[in-house]
C-alpha cells in the first residue's frame, strides 16, 4: 500500500477524493455506499414517538438512472485503485445491493461470496406490513476473475471452533457505547458495528 495514505482518513466527497489516489494503491477496499432508502414518510412508533430514520440528503437520489450512474462512477473509481490481485467488499440492504452487485459485474469484477449479516437485535418493523429487515447483504469481489486474492482460510477456522467460515455471520448492530454521538445525537445515521470491518471482527462471529 502507497504509505501515503496508511492510517489516514480523509473527509470529503469520495469521488473527488478517489481520483487523487494513484493507480493500484490498494490491496482492500471496503465500501458503505448511500443505500437510497427512498424514505417517504415520516417513521413513528406505536406510542407515536418518532424513529430516527435515514432522511439524509447524500442517501437522497432523483431516481434509479441516477443512482446507478453514481454507483458506477465510484466503483470505476476504486477498481482503479485496486492493486491486480486486489478485492472489494460492498455493504448494502435490499433497497440497493441487486443494482450493486450488477455494476460489479457489468465492471469486470469477480463476485467471489456474498455474506449475509444476521443482525442480534435490529430495528422492528414499527407498522406491522413487513418482515422485520433483520439482516444486511455484503460482496466480496476480487478485482477480476484473474486477481490471486487473499482468504486466510485456517485462520478463520481456528477461530470458528474449527469449521469452516460460513457466509451468515451473526452480529450486533451499532448502539451503546459503541455509537459516535454529540450533544446526544447520532453523528452518523448509518454507523456500522466495529465487528464487522475490524481486524479482529472474526472473534464476535458465532457459527453452528
Amino acid at each position: 500500500m502507497n504509505t501515503g495514505f496508511r492510517n489516514k482518513i480523509i473527509n470529503g466527497d469520495s469521488l473527488e477524493e478517489l481520483k487523487k489516489i494513484p493507480n493500484e494503491t490498494f490491496d482492500l477496499v471496503f465500501a458503505d455506499p448511500p443505500y437510497n432508502l427512498q424514505l417517504k414518510n415520516k417513521l413513528t412508533r406505536p406510542d407515536r414517538s418518532k424513529v430516527s430514520a435515514v432522511d439524509d440528503k447524500w442517501d437522497q437520489f432523483e431516481n434509479f438512472k441516477k443512482y446507478d450512474e453514481f454507483t458506477h462512477a465510484w466503483l470505476t473509481e476504486c477498481k482503479r485503485i485496486l492493486k491486480k490481485n486486489g478485492a472489494i467488499w460492498v455493504i448494502g440492504s435490499y433497497h440497493n445491493i441487486f443494482r450493486v452487485g450488477t455494476t460489479i459485474q457489468n465492471l469486470g469484477f469477480w463476485i467471489l461470496n456474498d455474506v449475509i449479516w444476521n443482525k442480534n437485535n435490529p430495528m422492528p418493523n414499527f407498522r406491522g406490513t413487513r418482515f422485520t429487515n433483520a439482516h444486511e447483504t455484503l460482496i466480496w469481489a476480487s478485482k477480476s476473475e484473474k486477481s490471486k486474492y487473499t482468504f486466510n482460510y485456517q485462520s478463520l477456522k481456528c477461530l470458528n471452533d474449527d469449521l469452516q467460515m460460513r457466509s451468515n455471520w451473526n452480529l450486533p448492530i451499532c448502539n451503546g457505547t459503541e455509537r459516535l454521538k454529540k450533544n446526544g445525537k447520532k453523528v452518523h445515521s448509518t454507523q456500522k458495528t466495529r465487528s464487522i470491518i475490524a481486524p479482529d471482527f472474526i472473534s464476535f462471529i458465532k457459527q453452528g
